[in-house]
């Protein structure tokens, strides 16, 4: 299992956040993709047994992006380094992703939401609505979140979508979902604890920054529902659930 960790500005976080990762005793590697992040964020991963990496393209999907690729295990896990997230919840994560190989956090179930946590009424109705609109629109499983990015994914299943990887901001996420709904690749939503942050986000720490990154994933979301009815979408760069992938596309993405 490798978990990823894309950070910008989690300096005063991160190192607790990866100890606790590897306490868990289920991650064999993480990788900490440092995205310009804030001065003395590399020495605070420094002797933790992380792996960092740089990526220079700023925005969350390209760090993610960067992330999957660099990762070596069969499970690859999202996270962020922010201490919003319960790196225990990885249990959950790896008893699902037997039976799924994508299984997605949400952090709208209102027990899960600590107090003092970023999730007021409007960010949980907001991402619960959007959710929705996926799960309408694609005819999908159960979401009832789409902005969580605590996730696992099978190896086998990145390299299904990753050649159709377009996004390199923030609402990499839901496109990311909207991948694996397009290559028929089972997945499940499963509660996740989360908790009040470390400093301030770059993208969900005022109202304004919120709404715009909702409205840029709703028109993603519509934009690629309509292409692919028309069949604009390159269904060479997606390969359906379960058609073997190719070995030459399994070999070139072996680190």
């Amino acid at each position: 299992m490798s978990v990823i960790l894309p950070t910008y500005n989690e300096k005063d976080s991160i190192r607790s956040v990866v100890e606790r990762f590897f306490a868990t005793g289920l991650a064999d590697e993480v990788i900490v993709v440092n995205n310009n992040a804030a001065p003395g964020t590399s020495e605070e991963v420094a002797g933790t047994g992380a792996r960092e990496i740089f990526e220079t393209r700023q925005g969350y999907g390209w760090a993610c992006r960067r992330g999957l690729a660099e990762a070596t295990g069969d499970i690859l896990v999202l996270c962020e380094p922010d201490d919003t997230f319960e790196p225990n919840d990885l249990k959950k994560l790896l008893v699902y992703s037997e039976d799924f190989p994508y299984v997605l956090g949400t952090r709208t179930t209102k027990e899960f939401i600590w107090n003092g946590a970023n999730m007021g009424h409007f960010l949980r109705w907001g991402n619960w609505a959007v959710a929705k609109q996926v799960e309408v629109l694609f005819n999908s499983s159960i979401l009832t979140d789409v902005g969580c990015t605590f996730r696992a994914i099978h190896r086998e299943s990145y390299l299904r979508v990753r050649d159709a990887f377009a996004i390199g901001d923030s609402h990499f996420g839901p496109h990311l979902t909207l991948l694996m709904i397009l290559a028929g690749v089972p997945f499940t939503e499963i509660s996740v604890h989360y908790r009040p942050r470390i400093g301030e986000s770059m993208v969900t720490g005022s109202l304004p920054k919120a709404v715009k990154l909702g409205l840029r994933m709703i028109s993603m979301i519509s934009q690629t529902r309509v292409t692919s009815w028309l069949g604009l979408i390159d269904a060479s760069r997606l390969i359906p659930y379960p058609e073997p992938i190719p070995r030459e596309r399994a070999e070139a993405f072996q680190v």
